[in-house]
């Protein structure tokens, strides 16, 4: 028997929330498929997408009979309040008859509204992370995980993440092997963890306009367990300490001690995401010692390094 997977769909809804997760159920253990997915929204009969695609014949959602997972797109609109009530409703009717309830994006938002995710973590696209956990304080929002399960809930971050979620699903239905080849059949990553950051320093780094300035910011996200102390950098680049301070103040907003640390930081998450030991990802990260990478997620994470671990070290995401 397949497990039947209702995806939540709405005027407007982002087409990629949907179609990714959805491709993903559809190449998961071809020949023989193990997954039977439903368009639902909350009236029936044809769906427009916010690219103007028409999602046709979709089956409302009071029709819809039992299904085993609820999944609900998302939508730019969500994250600006009211969550519309029929929507909510639809949602609330399908959430109450699925053992699984999923989200893609700001569809977290639908499933704050409703209460069920009171208490427990949740993510979403870091762009409206901040909105969620000031509309809805008692859900513990997790702004930088690519998706994140407590309980019966998983939840995702935006657009693309709705794959590695789908992907998660497989492999807690199904085992690793199923989900790595449903991986290789689309032809993306398997190794994304639900705590891999849904983008990384170096991604948030703003271009730097100086060519020195650009050399040295290369030279350590190239290989950020080098010696990159600030005499080191100042020497390399031929400045001052002081010039090359007030060069990454005023280029990229912080010091270059704290840029070189979230770098570091980076690296030390993914080795640990690898199978390092907290004492070999402090050593090849540049951090140094166990106390400084712990200081570190500390600061920057709010957790410690071994708990990270415990939780994303694999693509299927860990309860609480």
């Amino acid at each position: 028997m397949t497990h039947r997977v209702a995806f939540l769909v709405f005027d407007g809804v982002t087409l990629l929330d949907v179609s990714g997760p959805l491709e993903v159920l559809i190449k998961a253990g071809r020949p023989d498929p193990l997954y039977t997915p439903v368009l639902v929204s909350p009236r029936g009969g044809d769906v427009t997408t916010a690219s103007g695609v028409v999602l046709a014949r979709t089956v409302a959602a009071t029709e819809v009979g039992p299904v085993d997972t609820l999944v609900v797109a998302g939508s730019d609109r969500l994250a600006v309040p009211p969550v519309e009530e029929e929507l909510l409703a639809a949602a609330a009717v399908l959430a109450e008859r699925a053992p699984r309830v999923a989200s893609v994006c700001t569809g977290a938002f639908v499933l704050a509204e409703l209460g069920l995710l009171d208490g427990r973590r949740a993510t979403t696209h870091w762009r409206q992370a901040e909105a969620l956990a000031r509309r809805h304080p008692r859900v513990r929002v997790e702004p930088d995980a690519l998706h994140v399960r407590d309980g019966r809930y998983l939840t995702s971050a935006g657009i693309s993440a709705g794959i590695d979620l789908a992907l998660a699903l497989v492999e807690i239905d199904h085992g690793a092997d199923v989900a790595r080849e449903a991986a290789r059949e689309l032809v993306v990553f398997m190794q994304r963890p639900g705590g891999q950051s849904q983008f990384s320093t170096a991604l948030m780094t703003p271009p730097a306009h100086s060519d020195l300035l650009r050399t040295l910011t290369s030279a350590v996200l190239a290989d950020p367990g080098a010696n990159h102390s600030l005499p080191a950098m100042a020497a390399s680049a031929a400045v001052s300490t002081r010039h090359l301070t007030r060069l990454f103040q005023t280029e990229l907003d912080t010091t270059p001690a704290r840029w070189v640390e979230r770098v570091r930081l980076d690296r030390a998450r993914q080795l640990l995401l690898d199978g390092h030991s907290v004492t070999s990802a402090a050593q090849r990260s540049g951090l140094g010692s166990d106390e400084t990478l712990r200081r570190a997620f500390a600061r920057h994470l709010g957790t410690t390094p071994t708990e990270y671990r415990r939780r994303f070290a694999t693509t299927r995401p860990q309860p609480s």
